[in-house]
């Protein structure tokens, strides 16, 4: 209740405005309107023969101002949507226009532009049920038109000059994802590929490139969409896996739907940058608007990403102060209207918690969705980048999260967990499993590891590939502290007992799992780290495997640290024994429990307690766990 009456009271919402623009990489008002005195190209139409659908067929030729046929130029095919035929363009779009303008202006390489009916079948026109099957299917039909019948055409009847380097293909909608097929599954015929708002027609990425590396032959792969189209899902599906396959690219997001106000802006920015040398470096500067976080709620444009930096909008009217906290605090900038607004420094990658300070009190972002984390639901938002697919949804097998209710006997409560169970553990009941008991840190719960830390799309995607052996991650909720009293020893006692006397003979009553220590892992983040070093140095003979990642015994805790030592130093030879693996990892020297594991591996040092200990920078967060856990797993049950 007190969350509902604050946010009428401060009248908080957050939308997308598009005043944090890149304007520069917007079309200028009037581009589209004939410049006076501009020269002008010509629009003929042309008829030829074509084999692929058995009759002839028509298209429009722009050819620039000047054209001659003694100069040999490039070509550009641009297509048209599933509504539209050969002129959809020149009626709608004012290609004409847009281009003889940018020539009028030098900013334009001379080409030939050919604008074709996409739509391969005797009768092309866009009437009756435009969504027909045969209808729907003609487009891809074109493919085969255009490489076998119009390209020679043109290139017979025209000074076109000939080969990849001299070709581009691009188009809006249904011809987007056309332009987006024909291009990327013909590298070898087209050096230039655009894709506008391109629709459901176009490839899932798999197929669509099944060699991602072949795409580092384009000179140019662009991908733009509105930020209102209902088709952006598409767009941005395209680019994660480009991103993925650090393939360049351009990825143009700009304000507006799935229309011609778009499309008209495509053109304009996209054939400045035809046949000419192109800075694939400068790629990630192509934009006017930045990406929708995945961690938005639905329809919510903003937080939006851009190259590493977050564009936030809010709107609190009443407010005299707000901030952002992502990392460190940003003061937002108020408007007129009452909406506030920043843009981040750089973020690193993978998920990061962040919360809104509306005069002075944190809360979490109406826009995003919300997380169990900092002791509170806080707002979480997730940065891409190019080596996060090692945690991204892909077309493979899936596992389950299920979550488990159980009783506790030793808390003698309710209690819950997060159990992952790997794909073809319902169908393939004769098989049982290993088991990993995998911990969150303080201020988390049993749900970290299943929602922030994506722990079911990275074992989904290791088992795939055959790197990790299918198991069951069981993700339960280690707060076990108790009054005032914090995360003692008594705390540690108290998971002790739960994991052992309750957790996992649950787990063994209830799910097929394999016997015995060595199909047994425990391991943890931050103090989840610790419950791991306590609960399994002292429980060898349970577990073979233990993880701890960003932790390590607090040095200015001795009366908590140095039984544990005093443990070790008499079992050292059992649990060298005893333990595969003792994996140890940190986020750099950035992490604060960087410091308090030097230490600690100092001691194991001197103790003779063996241990591999690696560092992935980044800190004491999110990214750095999903990284170890995408390692550690890898090295279980082997």
């Amino acid at each position: 209740m007190y969350k509902k009456l604050f946010f009428i009271a401060f009248g908080v919402f957050t939308f997308g405005i598009c005043s944090a623009q890149n304007t520069a990489m917007l079309a200028p008002k009037g581009f589209d309107v004939a410049l006076p005195n501009a020269a002008h190209g010509k629009i003929d139409t042309i008829t030829y023969a074509s084999a692929t659908v058995g009759v002839n067929r028509k298209a429009l030729v722009y050819t620039p101002p000047g054209y001659t046929k003694k100069k040999k130029y490039p070509v550009l095919y641009l297509l048209h949507g599933i509504g539209g035929d050969e002129k959809e363009w020149f009626n709608q779009g004012a290609p004409n226009v847009i281009l003889d303008n940018l020539y009028a202006q030098g900013k334009l390489q001379p080409m030939i532009v050919v604008l074709p009916n996409g739509r391969a079948m005797k009768n092309d026109r866009a009437e009756g049920n435009i969504m027909a099957p045969d209808k729907v299917e003609a487009f891809a039909t074109f493919e085969k038109d255009l490489l076998n019948d119009l390209i020679p055409y043109i290139e017979k009847h025209y000074p076109a000059n000939k080969g990849r380097d001299s070709r581009a293909v691009a188009g809006l909608s249904m011809g987007g994802g056309q332009s987006l097929n024909f291009g990327l599954g013909n590298i070898d015929k087209f050096a230039w590929v655009g894709g506008f708002s391109s629709a459901p027609n176009t490839k899932i990425p798999g197929q669509l490139l099944p060699k991602p590396e072949l795409a580092k032959q384009l000179k140019l792969l662009w991908i733009s969409c509105g930020e209102d189209d209902g088709l952006m899902n598409i767009s941005k599906r395209t680019s994660d896996y480009l991103n993925e396959n650090k393939i360049p690219h351009i990825y143009y997001i700009e304000p507006g739907g799935h229309d011609f106000k778009v499309w008209k802006n495509d053109l304009y920015v996209f054939s400045q940058l035809l046949f000419k040398p192109v800075d694939k470096a400068s790629f990630s500067k192509y934009t006017v608007l930045g990406v929708p976080a995945a961690t938005n709620i639905r329809s919510s444009k903003y937080p939006q990403v851009s190259n590493g930096r977050v564009s936030f909008k809010t709107k609190a009217p009443n407010a005299q102060k707000v901030q952002i906290d992502l990392g460190k605090k940003y003061d937002m900038v108020k408007d007129s209207e009452g909406t506030w607004t920043t843009t981040t420094d750089s973020v690193s990658e993978g998920f990061h918690y962040y919360s809104l300070l509306i005069d002075g009190l944190a809360v979490a972002d109406p826009a995003s969705e919300t997380f169990y984390g900092m002791g509170r639901m806080a707002s979480g938002i997730e940065i891409p980048f190019a080596g996060g697919g090692y945690y991204a949804l892909k077309d493979v097998q899936h596992g389950d999260i299920r979550i488990k209710k159980y009783f506790s006997k030793t808390s003698n409560t309710w209690r819950q967990a997060c159990i992952y169970t790997p794909p073809g553990y319902d169908a393939n009941t004769s098989d049982k499993y290993p088991v990993l008991y995998l911990l969150h840190g303080g201020g988390e719960d049993e749900r970290g590891w299943a929602t922030q830390g994506k722990a079911d799309l990275i074992l989904d995607n290791l088992i795939a590939d055959k790197k990790a052996k299918p198991m069951l991650i069981v993700m339960m909720d280690g707060n076990f502290s108790t009054g005032m009293s914090g995360f003692n020893e008594r705390a540690l006692q108290g998971f002790e007992n739960e994991l052992k006397q309750t957790v996992i003979p649950f787990i063994e009553s209830n799910y097929r799992v394999a016997d015995g220590s060595s199909n047994r892992a425990l391991a943890g983040l931050s103090m989840g780290g610790l419950q791991t070093l306590y609960a399994g140095i002292k429980n060898t003979e349970q577990f073979a495997y233990l993880g701890v990642f960003s932790s390590g015994w607090w040095d200015n805790q001795p009366e908590l640290s140095k039984p544990q030592y005093e443990y070790m130093k008499n079992n050292a030879s059992t649990i060298n024994n005893n333990l595969k693996s003792l994996w140890i990892s940190m986020g750099g020297k950035e992490d604060i429990a960087y410091n308090n594991c030097k230490i600690m591996l100092k001691k194991f040092d001197d103790l003779g307690v063996k241990y591999k200990y690696s560092e992935y920078p980044g800190g004491h967060a999110w990214p750095v766990w999903r990284n170890n856990l995408y390692n550690f797993t890898q090295t279980l049950f082997k």
